[in-house]
């Protein structure tokens, strides 16, 4: 008898693959990505979807504890202003965004980690190419070590 061989399948790791929480209206962009499954558009599987009920209602502290927590990167999507379900709720999340950028300098993350889109329900292609457009900029910067940057700010032990 002959000798069987067998190949175990080990996974390459040295290849980094990041983990990005996806914050999605419920009306149009979580409605975007469903119509890109449907569609069988092929995107990366980088996301992890939390189904919001609008972009606006997003706590910037959601995105600090999900950072905290181990994602990589995070994608906030919502309606395109005006098409709002809940009237003005992207351009509150508009606002509320360019707070977070500030936020996030000065807990020390870069800019790419987090990223803001507008995705309508009918536009499940461009749904995926916003996702590969975060997860090439998010595996670029390599892992998430942490949200919070050391800065003494010249203090002493005394």
């Amino acid at each position: 008898m002959g000798e069987c061989q067998v190949k175990v399948y080990q996974p390459d790791t040295s290849e980094f693959k990041p983990k990005i929480a996806a914050f999605l209206c419920n009306w149009c962009s979580y409605a975007g990505a469903d119509l890109a499954g449907v569609g069988r558009i092929q995107y990366p599987a980088t996301i992890r979807t939390i189904r919001v009920p609008c972009s606006g209602r997003i706590n910037p502290l959601y995105i600090l504890k999900a950072m905290a927590n181990g994602a990589d990167g995070v994608l906030v999507s919502g309606c395109h202003p005006g098409d709002c379900h809940y009237i003005g709720g992207n351009y509150v999340a508009r606002r509320k965004f360019a707070l977070i950028q500030s936020l996030l300098k000065h807990v020390g993350l870069e800019d790419d980690r987090v990223s803001f889109s507008w995705v309508s329900a009918a536009e499940g292609g461009r749904f995926a190419e916003v996702v590969k457009g975060v997860t090439e900029r998010v595996t670029a910067l390599g892992p998430n070590k942490g949200i919070f940057k050391v800065d003494d700010g010249g203090a002493t032990d005394e």
